[in-house]
């Protein structure tokens, strides 16, 4: 380590967790090598700009590049913190995918030297550390690696799942408490000196497998907590109820609290992890998998109510507003939002046009299908139904009178004060679904 107390640090991916995580671990004044599998990713880095959409991260990685504290590289080089966030993604059975870890893992192993210290933070399944820790220790049988050997360990081996929500990265990186899991107790605490750095939230220690329990577990909650939601739109929309006024007068309760119901859950966190936990144990996990149900499910009784709609007005211009899983950012991983525009573009073709302020350009299935990608004055002024599928502020804060004569399927809720669609044709749309 340097004289002057702060390591370098090497972070493996430099995606939407690992670059922000980087330039917050440089403000600190720690020098950090961001490592990716992209020239592209690296080449826009070192020339301080960023190739992902996250409130202040442009102005944040410019000033620690210019100040030589964050560099991007290929090449993975020597440091004394690694901090791996790569993607875990899932097969078409649902089972983790941890090859990017390990992955990532060989690539670090040949540089190690005694008293280094490596962080997984890619959301995992439980016992993913240690697989990661016994890949480094047959890749490096010179090193005394922690839970294998009796003697004080070379390096030190750590869990640390972030916990962030997109469009507040930086300030959540730096404020959250962070739950850090060794492999060893003496892991665990060689982890949190090192967080402790640029973390204000509490940093609380653990073992390994909790920490990567944890993590699943939180996503789990919240994505069983917006099933029930989900459910509860299907159930009012066949009653020809309004969700959004029975959900506001049930959460006067006080000890109730329902969720807001959408077109379905999307982003890599929430739609992917509770199926890490179904697979380590699926006979006793038949909540959550119910729920991954219901949210999926979502999406297809969402593209159904739409079909009516279409149908109902067969020359009718159709805009679908949003392609990101959520409101105000450019991450469309496992979008709803996405999964239902496109549905949507395949029966109904050039009908359609598509609202997504925060994409340069539609997404690779949209392509070849005459969908046009317009903005949102034009959607106002040429479209006669408007579909809402992401809450975009862009989106929220049009007025009344520019949208009083348009059709709206709104499955966000934004627009409370939009008149309802007439009771025939929500009576055609309860018997379509």
């Amino acid at each position: 380590m340097k004289s002057d107390n702060k390591p370098d640090v090497c972070v493996v991916g430099l995606g939407y967790i690992g670059l922000p995580t980087a330039a917050v671990i440089a403000r600190a004044g720690c020098k950090v090598l961001g490592l990716d599998v992209s020239q592209r990713v690296v080449d826009t880095i070192n020339r301080g700009e960023i190739h992902i959409e996250e409130v202040d991260l442009d102005g944040l990685v410019q000033g620690v590049v210019s100040r030589g504290l964050l560099s991007a590289s290929i090449e993975v080089a020597p440091a004394d913190i690694f901090v791996i966030a790569v993607p875990t993604p899932f097969d078409e059975n649902h089972a983790p995918d941890i090859s990017y870890v390990l992955s990532a893992a060989r690539t670090i192993a040949p540089v190690l030297k005694a008293g280094d210290v490596v962080i997984l933070e890619s959301t995992s399944p439980v016992g993913t550390t240690e697989q990661m820790r016994d890949m480094i220790a047959e890749m490096r049988p010179d090193l005394k690696v922690p839970g294998l050997t009796r003697e004080i360990p070379d390096i030190s081996i750590a869990y640390c799942p972030e916990r962030v929500l997109p469009g507040r990265i930086l300030e959540e990186l730096t404020n959250n408490d962070r739950s850090i899991g060794g492999i060893t107790p003496r892991c665990a605490r060689k982890a949190l000196s090192f967080y402790k750095r640029f973390v204000r939230g509490e940093c609380v220690t653990t073992d390994a497998r909790s920490a990567e329990m944890t993590k699943l577990v939180e996503n789990a909650y919240r994505d069983v907590n917006i099933a029930f939601a989900n459910e509860l739109s299907m159930v009012a929309d066949r009653m020809g109820l309004d969700v959004w006024e029975v959900i506001r007068l049930a959460n006067r309760h006080p000890r109730v609290n329902i969720l807001s119901p959408g077109p379905g859950v999307g982003g890599h966190c929430i739609a992917v992890d509770p199926w890490f936990i179904v697979h380590s144990a699926p006979e006793e996990t038949p909540l959550i998998r119910t729920a991954r149900g219901v949210n999926d499910g979502k999406m297809h009784h969402v593209i159904a109510r739409a079909e009516a709609l279409l149908e109902t007005h067969p020359e009718a211009r159709v805009a679908c507003l949003g392609l990101a899983f959520k409101a105000n950012i450019d991450d469309f991983r496992e979008s709803p939002a996405r999964f239902v525009a496109s549905r949507l573009v395949r029966r109904f073709g050039s009908r359609i046009s598509v609202v997504e302020p925060y994409a340069a350009e539609l997404p690779l299935e949209f392509k070849d299908t005459g969908v046009a990608q317009i903005d949102i004055d034009d959607a106002l002024e040429i479209c006669d139904i408007l579909i809402v599928l992401v809450d975009h502020d862009v989106f929220r804060v049009v007025p009344l009178a520019e949208r009083a004569d348009k059709l709206v399927y709104d499955t966000r809720g934004i627009w409370p004060d939009q008149p309802r669609v007439v009771r025939e044709e929500e009576a055609k749309l309860r018997l379509a679904v």
